[in-house]
Parts: structure tokens; C-alpha cells; sequence
């Protein structure tokens, strides 16, 4: 999400800190840019005019004008709105009182509303919560037992809905049992419909009333852009929202709505979905998403996804072979995969400050197809082979490339990455990380 976005303002931004002193006019010419660029990632054509206006009204005061950095303190002035406008803080769940607490999702055909409720579920039974999945949508086919398997995936209990019964029935009944059985959290998956229409209000509307829930999230597709928008505004109008699940934002290159919705509705982003797989819900930090918008990456949420892919054990274990140099491509391949848990490497990549850092991976842009293909490899060799590679002479690479639909070439070249990564970590774990610092200069 952003990419668009992010590699104009980062041209925009060297320009401007590019020279010696900013003036009235300077920064009125670089607003014009920057009002162009968000207008073309589809923002909110009124939320455009206001954003320009504030960050005009404190660029161009002395402050900025006389300072040493004016250039820097702009780039601040336009960081700092951008978390403004996206919601100042991240709006955590509300999920105090009596449990069970109810979450209700509401949200059109075809937003990935079920998919999602499994997600959130995922998320809060990590966090040492007991969820609750309530399948409330009788009238999509086969949505019932959509939200049954993906429950029984996460190791997640899902109500027994009937196909045949009263969605609002359903819900209250539902919430009754979850308190019955100690359940904490309770998931209402609702209706959906490719419009809204008063049919589906009314029903969201009582459920509302009878079940009182502590959060009423919409779920939007982030690629219709400002039609997410206006889908938002209206259920907030008619429904009532607590806050926005943005899903799909991994195809949304753009990301007008995520800029828009939070000024349009008044309610916040609180999740964005950003992939397929079922751990792939990530909590919307709006400062965070201000900086990678800005090209300056985002280090917590690095640092988070490591430590969640990562094992404590296993890294000590790690540095111990790094030592006694007897790290070999059995480590190798468990580092990928953990690589891998912490999402695409374009993604992992992104997350690493540097305005000008994106548009260097342009020329080198990561191939995640390269990865399966190393893990292939890896895999076609004996434990002796991935143990000491060095015993792998021309009659196993070829045994090697056959087993793993690779080429002998292929094989040739992992080895000698390998080696080469090898020596790197090696000298890091003996020298320390000022030698990681001088290699990498």
C-alpha cells in the first residue's frame, strides 16, 4: 500500500531538502506537488484541501522559514498531519467490563468479511483470549460452513448456526452460549449484500440493540478506494461503526482510502489485512504508517514480526554454531522459512528506513519465487550433504538439481551464496556489529 504515493513524496521531499533556505514560495510549490500526488492515490478530494492547508499554515511561520533544517522541519510539519489525519494513536479494541464482549462485522458481499472474522479471532486467541466465531450470514451459500473450517484451522470454537434460522435469533442465542461455555470474546460474522440496502440495515440495526456490542467494525476493501470510503460513511450514518478493518491493502498500491476514512467517518482504522493467509491482520498504527508513507520505513513493526518468527532458544543456539563456525545449510534452510513466516520480502524490505531505499529495490526487486526454489534445493540433499556441503561434488549437484527441478547451475550458485553468507555472519558474530557496519559501508 502507498508504493505510488511514497516514491512522489520522496522526490518531492529531495527537491525541498535539497535546498540551502525554503521560502514562502518554496513551500507552496512543493504543497502543489504533494497536493497532485495525493489526489492521484485517490484521497478525498476535501480531505486533500484541508490536509494542504493546515501543513501551509505552520510551514511557512518563521519557525521553519529561519531554521538551520527547513527542509527537515517541512518533511515533520507533513509527517505529523499525516498521523493527524489517520487518527493521531492507534484505537485499540474495546474490550473492558463483563465479558463476553461483543464484536460485530459488518461490511458488503465480497469485502472478505468471514476471512477476516477468522483472522481477528487468530489475533485475540494469541493476545489469551477465548473467542467465539458466530456464522450470522445465512444468506450467502455455504458461508456457514466457510467460517466452520476456517474456525477449526485457527483451533477456534464456532457456533452451530442453522441455515434456516433468524440471523438476529441467531446472534443473541449465540452470545448466550459463549458466556455458558467461559468464552470471552464473541465474533459475529453478519450479512452482507453488494449494496446496502434497508432490509440489511434493519437487521444490523437490532442486532445492534439486543446483543450491545463493544465494537461494531466495518469491513471495507481497500481497492475500491474511495468507494470504501463512502460504503464507510453511509453504514456509519445508518448502523453505527466503532472502526474500520481496511482488507486487501497488499493490492492497493494507492491507499486513498486508508488517508480518507478516518476524516470522512470520524471512525478509525483499527486493522488492515495484508495477505491471504489467516495470521496476515496487522493492527493499524497510524504513526508507523506515516513514516512508511514518507520512505522512512518502520522499525517497530520490523522488530515485532521478527520476534514473533524468531525463536529465543533457537537464536542462542545460532550464535553458539556461528562461533564454533559450524553453521551449515540445515540452519541456513530453518532461516528461511522463518524469513518467510514474517511475510514477502518486499514487505520486510519496506519496513527499512531510507527515503530513497524503495526506489533502489526497484532494480533488485526480492523474488519470492527464489526462495521456494532455495528451499527445493535444500530439501533434495541428504543430511550428510546439507550438514557439509563441501562433500557435494558434480554427480550430487546433478542428483541435486534433478530431485528439486532445478539446474546444476542453480545449485552452483546457492553454494556459493551460501559460502559467502557464511563468512559474512561468521565474522559479525566473532568481530561484532562495528564489523557488520564496515562490511556494509
Amino acid at each position: 500500500m502507498f508504493e505510488n504515493l511514497t516514491d512522489k513524496l520522496s522526490n518531492i521531499f529531495r527537491k525541498v531538502t535539497g535546498r540551502g533556505k525554503l521560502t514562502e514560495e518554496n513551500i507552496k510549490e512543493a504543497l502543489r506537488e504533494v497536493r497532485l500526488a495525493l489526489l492521484e492515490a485517490d484521497v478525498n478530494y476535501k480531505v486533500v484541501k484541508d490536509f494542504i492547508q493546515k501543513v501551509q499554515e505552520k510551514a511557512v511561520g518563521q519557525e521553519v522559514l529561519e531554521s538551520l533544517t527547513p527542509g527537515q522541519q517541512f518533511i515533520k510539519i507533513v509527517r505529523d498531519e499525516l498521523i493527524s489525519l489517520m487518527g493521531d494513536k492507534d484505537m485499540a479494541l474495546n474490550l473492558s467490563g463483563r465479558p463476553p464482549h461483543v464484536i460485530m462485522l459488518i461490511g458488503l458481499q465480497g469485502s472478505g468479511k468471514t476471512t477476516t472474522a477468522a483472522k481477528l479471532a487468530l489475533y485475540l486467541r494469541r493476545k489469551g483470549r477465548r473467542p467465539y466465531l458466530v456464522p450470522a450470514d445465512i444468506r450467502r451459500p455455504a458461508a456457514i460452513e466457510q467460517l466452520r473450517k476456517l474456525g477449526s484451522q485457527i483451533n477456534v470454537d464456532v457456533y452451530p448456526s442453522d441455515p434456516k434460522g433468524d440471523p438476529v435469533r441467531i446472534c443473541v442465542d449465540a452470545t448466550e452460549k459463549a458466556m455458558a461455555q467461559g468464552k470471552d470474546t464473541v465474533l459475529l460474522d453478519t450479512a452482507g449484500r453488494l449494496h446496502i440496502d434497508e432490509p440489511l440495515v434493519q437487521e444490523l440495526v437490532e442486532i445492534k440493540s439486543l446483543v450491545s456490542p463493544k465494537e461494531v467494525l466495518l469491513v471495507a476493501d481497500a481497492m475500491t478506494g474511495q468507494d470504501a470510503v463512502n460504503v464507510a460513511r453511509e453504514f456509519h450514518q445508518r448502523v453505527g461503526i466503532t472502526g474500520v478493518i481496511l482488507t486487501k491493502t497488499e493490492g492497493d498500491a494507492r491507499g486513498g482510502a486508508a488517508l480518507s476514512v478516518k476524516a470522512v467517518t470520524g471512525a478509525p482504522i483499527k486493522f488492515v489485512g495484508v495477505g491471504e493467509k489467516l495470521d496476515a491482520l496487522e493492527v493499524f498504527y497510524p504513526e508507523r504508517m506515516a513514516s512508511q508513507i514518507l520512505g522512512m520505513g518502520d522499525v517497530l513493526t520490523l522488530i515485532e514480526k521478527a520476534q514473533e518468527a524468531f525463536d529465543e532458544k533457537q537464536a542462542k543456539e545460532l550464535q553458539k554454531k556461528l562461533m564454533k563456525q559450524k553453521y551449515d545449510l540445515e540452519d541456513f534452510l530453518k532461516h528461511i522459512r522463518q524469513i518467510k513466516k514474517m511475510g514477502s520480502l518486499e514487505q520486510i524490505l519496506s519496513m527499512i528506513p531510507g527515503m530513497g531505499f524503495k526506489q533502489k529495490l526497484r532494480d533488485i526487486r526480492p523474488d519470492e519465487k527464489e526462495l521456494k526454489r532455495i528451499e527445493a534445493i535444500i530439501c533434495s540433499m541428504t543430511r550428510e550433504e546439507r550438514k557439509n556441503f563441501k562433500i557435494i561434488n558434480g554427480s550430487r549437484k546433478r542428483r541435486i538439481a534433478k530431485g528439486s527441478g532445478t539446474t546444476v547451475q542453480e545449485v552452483n550458485r546457492l553454494l556459493k551464496n551460501f559460502q559467502e553468507t557464511k563468512k559474512i555472519m561468521e565474522e559479525v558474530s566473532k568481530k561484532g556489529y562495528s564489523k557488520l557496519y564496515n562490511l556494509l559501508k
